[in-house]
């Protein structure tokens, strides 16, 4: 056999063997569950590392589980339920997500917003992520009592409410566990600390698991 022959069937056989991982990395990604996080401070990791926030570490999570996922972390500081009405449809339309967690309501709470016009606001980011033909997951929050008790109830029921009249799941508290635990929350009172971030994870992992394995 000619040295021709043998470095052309040596070629074929590196090429036949890329096509393969090619192939392979194709099926793996059309597998792929892309998962869309659109939040507040809380979920954009205000004051720690982003690394050590708890989307972060549903991803490292999810990873160690065997799940093929990819996932965005479209929060910003200070967003607002309006802000993620205006901010969604790009986004939709960029990362095509199977999956839309929505994590906002809080900085609206904060400051007085009509109880309504939260609600209206979330409602439009559902009717915008089924328009796009994505999943939805909503991630309940809640304020202090000191906004008074008719605010205070009427805002926490905003979550089952909604997710009762459009029959998706969520999840009652983002912060369950948190809140009242010491070194969980920041000076502020109001962000969480690297310590809560594993807690925070794991409170929202049943739901995303549930989805991924429905």
């Amino acid at each position: 056999m000619s040295v021709v022959i043998v470095l052309r069937n040596l070629l074929l056989v590196v090429f036949m063997g890329m096509l393969s991982v090619t192939a392979i990395a194709a099926a793996n990604d059309a597998h792929s569950k892309t998962i869309l996080i659109v939040g507040d401070s809380i979920s954009a990791g205000f004051g720690i590392p982003l690394q050590q926030g708890w989307v972060a570490l549903l991803g490292k999570e999810l990873q160690r589980l065997g799940h093929n996922t990819q996932i965005i972390n479209a929060s910003i500081s200070g967003d607002t339920t309006q802000g993620g009405v205006s901010r969604l449809p790009a986004l939709l339309k960029s990362h095509q997500p199977h999956l839309v967690v929505i994590e906002l309501g809080g900085n609206d709470g904060l400051r007085g917003t009509p109880i309504r016009r939260i609600q209206a606001n979330l409602q439009r980011m559902i009717h915008q992520a089924r328009e796009a033909n994505s999943d939805i997951f909503l991630l309940g929050m809640q304020i202090p009592p000191n906004y008074g008790r008719k605010y205070t109830q009427s805002f926490r029921e905003i979550f089952p409410t909604l997710a009762e009249e459009n029959q998706i799941p969520y999840l009652p508290f983002l912060l369950e566990k948190v809140v009242t635990e010491p070194g969980m929350m920041q000076a502020d009172g109001i962000h969480p600390t690297s310590a809560a971030q594993p807690q925070m994870m794991q409170n929202a992992l049943p739901g995303i698991l549930q989805w991924l394995t429905k």
